[in-house]
Protein backbone atom coordinates (compact mmCIF):
# COMPACT_ATOMS: atom_id res chain seq x y z
CA UNK A 1 0.00 0.00 0.00
CA UNK A 2 2.72 1.83 0.83
CA UNK A 3 4.72 1.68 -2.90
CA UNK A 4 0.78 2.32 -4.13
CA UNK A 5 0.72 5.78 -2.49
CA UNK A 6 4.26 6.75 -3.10
CA UNK A 7 4.31 6.26 -7.02
CA UNK A 8 2.49 9.17 -7.78
CA UNK A 9 4.75 11.63 -5.81
CA UNK A 10 6.21 13.79 -7.81
CA UNK A 11 9.92 12.50 -7.87
CA UNK A 12 8.65 8.89 -8.87
CA UNK A 13 6.93 10.38 -12.13
CA UNK A 14 10.22 12.20 -12.78
CA UNK A 15 12.99 9.58 -12.50
CA UNK A 16 11.40 6.59 -13.52
CA UNK A 17 14.78 4.63 -12.79
CA UNK A 18 13.61 4.46 -8.97
CA UNK A 19 11.25 1.39 -9.56
CA UNK A 20 14.32 -0.26 -10.87
CA UNK A 21 15.87 1.03 -7.72
CA UNK A 22 12.99 -0.01 -5.48
CA UNK A 23 12.99 -3.78 -6.53
CA UNK A 24 17.07 -3.71 -6.05
CA UNK A 25 16.97 -1.77 -2.71
CA UNK A 26 14.27 -4.51 -0.83
CA UNK A 27 15.59 -7.25 -2.79
CA UNK A 28 18.62 -6.50 -0.76
CA UNK A 29 16.94 -7.49 2.50
CA UNK A 30 17.51 -10.99 1.04
CA UNK A 31 21.17 -10.49 0.59
CA UNK A 32 21.95 -9.01 4.09
CA UNK A 33 19.57 -8.85 6.67
CA UNK A 34 18.26 -12.34 6.06
CA UNK A 35 21.65 -13.50 5.54
CA UNK A 36 22.67 -12.06 8.47
CA UNK A 37 19.21 -13.62 10.39
CA UNK A 38 20.12 -17.34 9.06
CA UNK A 39 23.46 -16.93 10.17
CA UNK A 40 23.08 -15.76 13.94
CA UNK A 41 20.16 -18.41 13.74
CA UNK A 42 22.40 -21.18 13.11
CA UNK A 43 25.33 -19.83 15.99
CA UNK A 44 22.46 -19.95 18.02
CA UNK A 45 21.13 -23.73 17.62
CA UNK A 46 24.59 -24.76 17.30
CA UNK A 47 25.45 -23.34 20.59
CA UNK A 48 28.13 -20.73 19.79
CA UNK A 49 26.55 -17.46 21.20
CA UNK A 50 26.20 -18.94 24.65
CA UNK A 51 29.64 -17.39 26.08
CA UNK A 52 28.65 -13.39 26.36
CA UNK A 53 31.87 -11.91 25.10
CA UNK A 54 31.78 -14.90 22.03
CA UNK A 55 27.92 -13.44 21.58
CA UNK A 56 28.72 -10.37 20.93
CA UNK A 57 31.84 -10.31 19.09
CA UNK A 58 30.40 -12.39 16.66
CA UNK A 59 27.41 -9.91 16.83
CA UNK A 60 29.23 -6.95 16.24
CA UNK A 61 31.40 -8.10 13.98
CA UNK A 62 28.54 -9.27 11.54
CA UNK A 63 27.13 -5.92 11.81
CA UNK A 64 30.18 -4.27 11.21
CA UNK A 65 30.21 -6.06 7.98
CA UNK A 66 26.65 -5.87 7.01
CA UNK A 67 26.94 -2.04 6.80
CA UNK A 68 30.00 -2.58 4.86
CA UNK A 69 28.24 -4.96 2.39
CA UNK A 70 24.95 -2.46 2.34
CA UNK A 71 27.35 0.00 1.48
CA UNK A 72 28.67 -1.19 -1.10
CA UNK A 73 25.67 -2.95 -2.30
CA UNK A 74 23.66 0.74 -2.12
CA UNK A 75 26.31 2.06 -4.57
CA UNK A 76 26.12 -0.61 -7.15
CA UNK A 77 22.33 -0.82 -7.00
CA UNK A 78 22.17 2.64 -7.72
CA UNK A 79 24.71 1.61 -10.78
CA UNK A 80 23.02 -0.76 -11.97
CA UNK A 81 19.43 1.58 -12.32
CA UNK A 82 21.21 4.09 -14.39
CA UNK A 83 22.50 1.82 -16.86
CA UNK A 84 19.51 -0.39 -17.02
CA UNK A 85 17.42 2.87 -17.15
CA UNK A 86 19.54 4.12 -19.76
CA UNK A 87 19.67 0.92 -22.03
CA UNK A 88 15.45 0.93 -21.73
CA UNK A 89 15.29 4.40 -22.83
CA UNK A 90 18.29 5.80 -24.53
CA UNK A 91 19.51 8.58 -22.54
CA UNK A 92 19.97 9.20 -18.79
CA UNK A 93 20.08 12.96 -17.12
CA UNK A 94 23.31 13.40 -15.29
CA UNK A 95 21.01 14.98 -11.70
CA UNK A 96 18.91 11.54 -12.13
CA UNK A 97 22.47 10.23 -12.03
CA UNK A 98 23.73 11.54 -9.06
CA UNK A 99 19.76 11.31 -7.14
CA UNK A 100 19.71 7.90 -7.62
CA UNK A 101 23.22 7.24 -6.02
CA UNK A 102 22.48 9.50 -3.11
CA UNK A 103 19.06 8.06 -2.49
CA UNK A 104 20.61 4.55 -2.43
CA UNK A 105 23.67 5.06 -0.31
CA UNK A 106 21.46 6.47 2.17
CA UNK A 107 18.72 3.86 1.92
CA UNK A 108 20.90 1.11 2.30
CA UNK A 109 23.28 2.46 5.00
CA UNK A 110 20.21 3.63 7.57
CA UNK A 111 17.84 0.87 7.24
CA UNK A 112 20.77 -2.00 7.49
CA UNK A 113 21.47 -0.30 10.50
CA UNK A 114 18.11 -0.63 11.48
CA UNK A 115 17.24 -3.42 10.83
CA UNK A 116 20.34 -5.09 12.27
CA UNK A 117 19.68 -4.09 15.33
CA UNK A 118 16.04 -5.14 14.92
CA UNK A 119 17.34 -8.66 14.19
CA UNK A 120 19.71 -8.64 17.03
CA UNK A 121 16.82 -8.36 19.35
CA UNK A 122 14.85 -10.46 17.60
CA UNK A 123 16.97 -13.50 17.84
CA UNK A 124 18.37 -12.39 21.47
CA UNK A 125 14.59 -12.88 22.36
CA UNK A 126 14.16 -15.79 20.53
CA UNK A 127 16.94 -17.37 22.61
CA UNK A 128 15.34 -16.22 25.98
CA UNK A 129 11.61 -17.17 25.35
CA UNK A 130 13.43 -20.87 23.96
CA UNK A 131 11.88 -20.41 20.11
CA UNK A 132 13.94 -21.36 17.49
CA UNK A 133 15.23 -18.46 15.63
CA UNK A 134 14.89 -20.36 12.15
CA UNK A 135 11.40 -19.95 12.26
CA UNK A 136 11.16 -16.66 13.40
CA UNK A 137 14.05 -14.41 12.45
CA UNK A 138 14.23 -14.92 8.88
CA UNK A 139 10.77 -13.72 7.90
CA UNK A 140 10.50 -11.35 10.27
CA UNK A 141 14.13 -9.70 8.61
CA UNK A 142 12.13 -9.82 5.33
CA UNK A 143 9.08 -8.29 6.60
CA UNK A 144 10.59 -4.93 8.67
CA UNK A 145 13.22 -4.88 5.55
CA UNK A 146 10.53 -4.44 2.62
CA UNK A 147 8.55 -1.59 5.04
CA UNK A 148 11.38 0.49 6.93
CA UNK A 149 13.70 0.20 3.35
CA UNK A 150 10.62 1.21 1.10
CA UNK A 151 9.52 4.37 3.38
CA UNK A 152 13.21 5.56 3.53
CA UNK A 153 14.13 5.22 0.22
CA UNK A 154 10.50 7.16 -0.45
CA UNK A 155 11.34 9.81 1.97
CA UNK A 156 15.48 10.20 1.18
CA UNK A 157 14.24 10.38 -2.47
CA UNK A 158 11.73 12.78 -2.01
CA UNK A 159 14.54 14.79 0.04
CA UNK A 160 16.58 14.96 -2.48
CA UNK A 161 14.46 15.76 -5.72
CA UNK A 162 12.72 18.45 -3.41
CA UNK A 163 15.73 20.41 -2.39
CA UNK A 164 15.94 21.60 -6.46
CA UNK A 165 13.32 23.47 -5.86
CA UNK A 166 14.63 26.75 -4.64
CA UNK A 167 17.33 28.59 -6.46
CA UNK A 168 19.74 28.39 -3.77
CA UNK A 169 19.44 24.87 -3.15
CA UNK A 170 19.81 24.50 -7.38
CA UNK A 171 23.10 25.18 -7.34
CA UNK A 172 24.62 23.50 -4.28
CA UNK A 173 22.51 20.12 -4.90
CA UNK A 174 25.28 18.22 -6.62
CA UNK A 175 27.39 19.10 -3.79
CA UNK A 176 25.03 18.29 -1.61
CA UNK A 177 24.49 14.90 -2.73
CA UNK A 178 28.05 14.28 -3.27
CA UNK A 179 28.85 15.40 0.40
CA UNK A 180 26.00 12.85 1.59
CA UNK A 181 27.86 10.02 -0.78
CA UNK A 182 31.10 11.30 0.85
CA UNK A 183 29.94 10.95 4.72
CA UNK A 184 28.98 7.54 4.19
CA UNK A 185 31.88 5.76 2.14
CA UNK A 186 34.55 7.36 4.18
CA UNK A 187 33.16 4.94 6.88
CA UNK A 188 34.29 1.87 4.89
CA UNK A 189 37.36 1.58 6.60
CA UNK A 190 36.27 1.31 10.10
CA UNK A 191 33.85 -1.45 8.88
CA UNK A 192 36.44 -2.73 7.38
CA UNK A 193 38.46 -2.38 10.90
CA UNK A 194 35.37 -3.63 12.93
CA UNK A 195 34.16 -7.01 10.90
CA UNK A 196 37.50 -8.03 10.94
CA UNK A 197 38.07 -8.56 14.36
CA UNK A 198 36.21 -11.82 14.54
CA UNK A 199 36.93 -14.68 12.52
CA UNK A 200 33.91 -15.52 10.95
CA UNK A 201 33.02 -12.37 9.76
CA UNK A 202 36.82 -11.81 8.45
CA UNK A 203 36.22 -14.84 6.24
CA UNK A 204 32.79 -13.40 5.06
CA UNK A 205 34.56 -9.78 4.40
CA UNK A 206 37.22 -12.23 1.79
CA UNK A 207 34.75 -14.39 -0.03
CA UNK A 208 30.79 -13.58 1.14
CA UNK A 209 30.64 -10.56 -2.26
CA UNK A 210 29.95 -12.99 -5.00
CA UNK A 211 26.24 -14.23 -3.77
CA UNK A 212 25.12 -10.73 -3.07
CA UNK A 213 26.48 -9.05 -5.97
CA UNK A 214 24.90 -11.37 -7.83
CA UNK A 215 21.99 -11.44 -6.68
CA UNK A 216 21.77 -7.64 -6.45
CA UNK A 217 21.73 -8.05 -10.14
CA UNK A 218 19.14 -10.45 -10.80
CA UNK A 219 16.51 -8.37 -8.60
CA UNK A 220 17.60 -5.08 -10.47
CA UNK A 221 16.35 -7.21 -13.98
CA UNK A 222 12.96 -7.79 -11.82
CA UNK A 223 12.88 -3.90 -11.36
CA UNK A 224 13.24 -3.25 -14.92
CA UNK A 225 10.11 -5.80 -15.90
CA UNK A 226 8.63 -3.63 -13.03
CA UNK A 227 9.68 -0.17 -14.51
CA UNK A 228 8.25 -1.25 -17.87
CA UNK A 229 5.18 -2.37 -16.64
CA UNK A 230 4.56 0.86 -14.96
CA UNK A 231 4.79 2.85 -18.41
CA UNK A 232 2.04 0.80 -19.90
CA UNK A 233 -1.49 2.07 -17.93
CA UNK A 234 -3.33 -1.69 -18.59
CA UNK A 235 -0.22 -3.44 -16.09
CA UNK A 236 0.52 -0.95 -13.74
CA UNK A 237 -2.39 -2.38 -11.42
CA UNK A 238 0.55 -4.57 -10.50
CA UNK A 239 2.17 -2.57 -8.37
CA UNK A 240 0.14 -2.78 -5.88
CA UNK A 241 0.69 -6.73 -5.33
CA UNK A 242 4.30 -6.92 -6.24
CA UNK A 243 6.08 -6.59 -3.19
CA UNK A 244 3.42 -8.86 -1.51
CA UNK A 245 4.16 -12.03 -4.23
CA UNK A 246 7.77 -11.01 -3.78
CA UNK A 247 8.13 -10.44 -0.11
CA UNK A 248 5.95 -13.60 0.52
CA UNK A 249 7.81 -15.55 -1.63
CA UNK A 250 11.51 -14.89 -0.09
CA UNK A 251 9.81 -15.18 3.48
CA UNK A 252 8.70 -19.00 2.64
CA UNK A 253 11.76 -19.93 0.91
CA UNK A 254 14.51 -17.79 3.44
CA UNK A 255 12.81 -20.75 6.39
CA UNK A 256 13.14 -23.48 4.13
CA UNK A 257 17.07 -22.83 3.52
CA UNK A 258 17.72 -21.76 7.17
CA UNK A 259 16.54 -24.66 8.36
CA UNK A 260 18.08 -26.75 5.88
CA UNK A 261 21.51 -24.96 6.40
CA UNK A 262 20.95 -25.52 10.32
CA UNK A 263 20.26 -29.39 9.70
CA UNK A 264 23.45 -29.65 7.91
CA UNK A 265 25.76 -28.18 10.29
CA UNK A 266 24.36 -29.97 13.12
CA UNK A 267 24.67 -33.32 11.61
CA UNK A 268 27.42 -33.30 8.78
CA UNK A 269 30.69 -32.30 8.26
CA UNK A 270 31.28 -29.86 5.00
CA UNK A 271 31.53 -31.90 2.06
CA UNK A 272 29.09 -34.58 3.58
CA UNK A 273 25.46 -35.45 2.49
CA UNK A 274 22.71 -37.33 4.03
CA UNK A 275 22.78 -40.66 1.52
CA UNK A 276 19.32 -39.81 0.14
CA UNK A 277 20.66 -36.51 -1.43
CA UNK A 278 23.50 -38.46 -3.46
CA UNK A 279 21.74 -39.28 -6.53
CA UNK A 280 20.22 -37.12 -8.90
CA UNK A 281 17.95 -34.40 -7.61
CA UNK A 282 13.98 -35.17 -7.63
CA UNK A 283 11.74 -32.23 -6.78
CA UNK A 284 9.02 -35.07 -5.55
CA UNK A 285 12.28 -35.69 -2.15
CA UNK A 286 11.82 -32.00 -1.50
CA UNK A 287 8.25 -32.39 -0.63
CA UNK A 288 7.44 -36.02 -0.01
CA UNK A 289 9.57 -38.01 2.93
CA UNK A 290 9.23 -38.30 6.59
CA UNK A 291 11.59 -36.01 8.09
CA UNK A 292 11.19 -32.54 9.45
CA UNK A 293 12.41 -30.56 6.06
CA UNK A 294 10.32 -32.56 4.09
CA UNK A 295 7.32 -31.88 6.80
CA UNK A 296 8.38 -27.84 6.70
CA UNK A 297 8.77 -27.65 2.79
CA UNK A 298 4.61 -28.92 2.51
CA UNK A 299 3.50 -26.61 5.14
CA UNK A 300 4.92 -23.81 3.57
CA UNK A 301 3.66 -25.06 -0.04
CA UNK A 302 0.22 -25.09 1.89
CA UNK A 303 0.20 -21.93 3.38
CA UNK A 304 0.52 -20.16 -0.30
CA UNK A 305 -3.27 -20.52 -1.38
CA UNK A 306 -4.93 -19.54 1.86
CA UNK A 307 -2.16 -17.29 2.84
CA UNK A 308 -2.01 -15.06 -0.39
CA UNK A 309 -5.96 -15.31 -0.54
CA UNK A 310 -6.16 -13.23 2.75
CA UNK A 311 -3.54 -10.87 1.67
CA UNK A 312 -5.83 -10.54 -1.82
CA UNK A 313 -8.94 -9.55 0.19
CA UNK A 314 -6.73 -7.50 3.02
CA UNK A 315 -5.76 -5.32 -0.33
CA UNK A 316 -9.29 -4.95 -1.46
CA UNK A 317 -10.05 -3.48 2.12
CA UNK A 318 -7.93 -1.34 2.29
CA UNK A 319 -8.44 0.36 -1.11
CA UNK A 320 -11.86 0.86 0.66
CA UNK A 321 -13.43 -2.03 -1.44
CA UNK A 322 -15.08 -4.65 0.69
CA UNK A 323 -16.19 -7.02 -1.53
CA UNK A 324 -14.05 -10.08 -2.80
CA UNK A 325 -11.21 -9.98 -5.72
CA UNK A 326 -12.59 -11.09 -8.93
CA UNK A 327 -12.60 -14.64 -9.92
CA UNK A 328 -10.28 -14.43 -12.80
CA UNK A 329 -7.32 -11.67 -10.69
CA UNK A 330 -7.85 -14.40 -7.95
CA UNK A 331 -6.70 -17.24 -9.74
CA UNK A 332 -3.80 -15.68 -12.23
CA UNK A 333 -2.70 -14.18 -8.41
CA UNK A 334 -2.78 -17.20 -6.56
CA UNK A 335 -1.53 -19.60 -9.82
CA UNK A 336 1.32 -17.14 -9.95
CA UNK A 337 2.42 -17.29 -6.19
CA UNK A 338 1.96 -21.23 -6.03
CA UNK A 339 4.27 -21.77 -9.09
CA UNK A 340 6.82 -19.59 -7.74
CA UNK A 341 7.01 -20.88 -4.07
CA UNK A 342 7.05 -24.24 -5.92
CA UNK A 343 9.77 -23.42 -7.87
CA UNK A 344 11.51 -21.73 -5.06
CA UNK A 345 11.55 -24.46 -2.22
CA UNK A 346 12.87 -27.17 -4.95
CA UNK A 347 15.73 -24.48 -6.33
CA UNK A 348 16.30 -24.12 -2.37
CA UNK A 349 16.70 -28.01 -2.03
CA UNK A 350 18.58 -28.57 -4.37
CA UNK A 351 21.24 -25.18 -3.64
CA UNK A 352 21.44 -25.39 -0.26
CA UNK A 353 22.69 -29.61 -0.47
CA UNK A 354 25.12 -28.54 -3.63
CA UNK A 355 26.50 -25.83 -1.21
CA UNK A 356 27.11 -27.84 1.32
CA UNK A 357 28.77 -30.53 -1.06
CA UNK A 358 30.85 -27.80 -1.90
CA UNK A 359 32.10 -26.78 1.72
CA UNK A 360 30.69 -23.44 1.49
CA UNK A 361 28.21 -22.10 3.64
CA UNK A 362 24.37 -22.41 2.56
CA UNK A 363 23.69 -19.87 5.64
CA UNK A 364 25.84 -17.30 3.29
CA UNK A 365 25.81 -18.31 0.09
CA UNK A 366 21.62 -19.85 -0.49
CA UNK A 367 19.46 -16.57 0.70
CA UNK A 368 20.49 -14.03 -1.62
CA UNK A 369 20.26 -16.06 -4.78
CA UNK A 370 17.41 -17.65 -3.42
CA UNK A 371 15.11 -13.89 -2.59
CA UNK A 372 16.47 -12.71 -5.31
CA UNK A 373 15.43 -15.42 -7.66
CA UNK A 374 12.04 -14.54 -5.93
CA UNK A 375 11.85 -10.70 -6.73
CA UNK A 376 12.66 -11.77 -10.50
CA UNK A 377 10.21 -14.89 -10.26
CA UNK A 378 7.36 -12.94 -8.85
CA UNK A 379 7.81 -9.92 -10.86
CA UNK A 380 7.77 -11.64 -14.39
CA UNK A 381 5.09 -13.99 -13.27
CA UNK A 382 2.84 -11.24 -11.99
CA UNK A 383 3.35 -9.27 -15.01
CA UNK A 384 2.63 -12.00 -17.04
CA UNK A 385 -1.04 -12.76 -15.22
CA UNK A 386 -1.49 -9.75 -15.60
CA UNK A 387 -0.88 -8.77 -18.74
CA UNK A 388 -3.21 -12.42 -20.01
CA UNK A 389 -6.41 -10.59 -17.89
CA UNK A 390 -5.60 -7.34 -20.08
CA UNK A 391 -5.84 -9.65 -23.01
CA UNK A 392 -9.02 -11.34 -21.93
CA UNK A 393 -10.11 -7.49 -20.98
CA UNK A 394 -10.51 -8.13 -17.63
Amino acid sequence: MLLNFVKDWDVFREVKEIFILVTAILGMKGNLEMTLASRLSTAVNAGKMESAREKWMMIVGNLALKQLQATVLGLLASVMATLLGWMAEGTMPFNHVVLLCSTSVSTAFIASMLQGIIMVAVILGSMRLGINPDNVATPMAASFGDLITLALLACSSWWFYSISDSFLWTELQPYVLYLVDLLILCLIPLWVMISSKHPASRLLLRTGWEPIITAMVISSIGGLILDKSMSNPNLAGLIIYAPVINGIGGNLVSIQASRLSTYLHLNFPPGDLPEERQGCYNPCRTFFGSGANHRSARILLLLVIPGQFIFLYTINLMKGDPRLPGPLLTVAFLSASLIQVFSLLCTADCMVHWLWRRRKDPDSYSIPYLTALGDLLGTSLLALAFLMLWCIDD
